[in-house]
């Protein structure tokens, strides 16, 4: 039979189904031939070494880390246990709480909040610099009524500045507070009632006239 009658006869209706099936085959056995080569030109992996001395195939694929993983998550929590610990201490507590007596004094509608984390009331077009503040808290915050930072407040205790990490951290945070126009409050050890009542007074007067004013 003559090549051209022959591509006629194939390309016919009836002998549709018969010329898709050459071609997928056809196709199929280019796919074979293509990755048998991309077999044999490939290196082997190296894998790296990693802390002891330990080869890892860095091929190989990687699940899911339990920290990430919800369902794990839950199968930790439900076989741990866990208790309660303290949110301030004493002495924390107790300026806290005069603090508030002090505000609600002065009839703003303040309130104070504890261990506050920067990253809830900080922003900053800087993603390098809000990472640095980002997981930093303070001990206490005022807030005016409508959730607005006024002021973060840091109990110094006695031994707060025995290191240099702890003055670099509160250098950091009282930066990034202060370019944000929050004002920043210490209360060292040996501050007085009167001490936070002058604190809490200069704040009201640098604060009151932007803060929202009570109904």
């Amino acid at each position: 039979m003559p090549m051209q009658a022959f591509l006629r006869e194939l390309t016919s209706a009836d002998n549709l189904p018969l010329l898709l099936a050459l071609i997928a085959l056809l196709g199929f056995l280019a796919g074979l031939k293509v990755g048998a080569k991309s077999r044999l030109g490939r290196r082997p992996s190296k894998g790296r070494w990693r802390a002891g001395m330990k080869l890892v195939n860095t091929d190989a694929p990687t699940a899911p880390s339990d920290r990430t993983d919800p369902a794990a998550q839950l199968t930790t929590v439900m076989n741990a246990e866990f208790r309660p610990k303290r949110l301030m201490s004493k002495s924390e507590a107790r300026a806290f709480l005069q603090i508030e007596r002090l505000l609600r004094g002065h009839r703003m509608g303040w309130r104070v909040m504890a261990q506050v984390s920067l990253g809830e009331v900080l922003t900053s077009t800087d993603a390098k610099a809000f990472a640095a503040v980002n997981s930093k808290r303070v001990d206490m915050l005022v807030i005016a009524r409508d959730g607005h930072p006024l002021a973060a407040v840091e109990f110094q205790g006695s031994g707060h500045y025995l290191g240099t990490a702890a003055a670099a951290r509160d250098a950091v945070k009282r930066e990034a507070l202060r370019r944000a126009g929050v004002d920043f409050i210490e209360v060292k050890p040996g501050h007085s009632d009167e001490d936070l009542a002058f604190e809490v007074a200069r704040l009201v007067r640098l604060k009151a006239p932007s803060a929202p004013q009570p109904a």
